[in-house]
């Protein structure tokens, strides 16, 4: 008998921090919650910082998930874009950790392929997908659709080794 796992999908920025939560029961797949965390770019990095931190962690507390995946870094022609993303990334994995979770870690490549079946898709039709899998939420295309496309690629990783664990058992 499996039991229902609630997955919190992160899809790190400073800028806008994309955040879904579904709630995964084998191949069933159910929407929790979902938003982007957006900070002020005006403040000094160590604010920014911290407010996105306080804000994970406000996340966690509110909704409980039993587990996190986070998008995987990938490289930015900007070399200050980049080491921001690392920052918001970083975030992004201690947040989690800090609260006992696991937290899986997926390229963007790999959620992609497990949401659209293509690991070329774009931001429209990862949003396209989600509204498909996650009727009647109308999410466009961004960060909070690909936070949930990241936990629903946790989903399915959790499923399948589920399944693994009850056939070897």
């Amino acid at each position: 008998m499996s039991h229902a796992i609630r997955i919190l999908g992160l899809d790190p920025s400073l800028v806008k921090c994309g955040w879904g939560i579904v709630e995964a029961e084998g191949l069933k797949i159910k929407h929790v919650a979902h938003g982007v965390f957006k900070t002020n770019a005006k403040q000094e990095l160590p604010l920014r910082i911290n407010e996105l931190y306080n804000s994970i962690q406000q996340v966690i507390v509110d909704f409980a998930p039993d587990e996190a995946a986070v998008e995987d870094m990938f490289l930015k022609n900007n070399p200050n874009s980049a080491i921001k993303l690392g920052y918001a990334r970083a975030l992004c994995l201690l947040a989690p950790a800090q609260a006992g979770l696991y937290v899986g870690e997926y390229s963007a490549k790999k959620v992609k392929k497990s949401v659209v079946g293509t690991g070329q898709a774009d931001k429209a039709q990862v949003a396209a997908m989600m509204n498909v899998l996650l009727p009647g939420l109308n999410l466009k295309a961004g960060d909070a659709a690909d936070a949930l496309a990241i936990a629903i690629c946790h989903a399915h990783r959790a499923s399948a080794a589920g399944a693994l664990h009850r056939r070897f058992a």
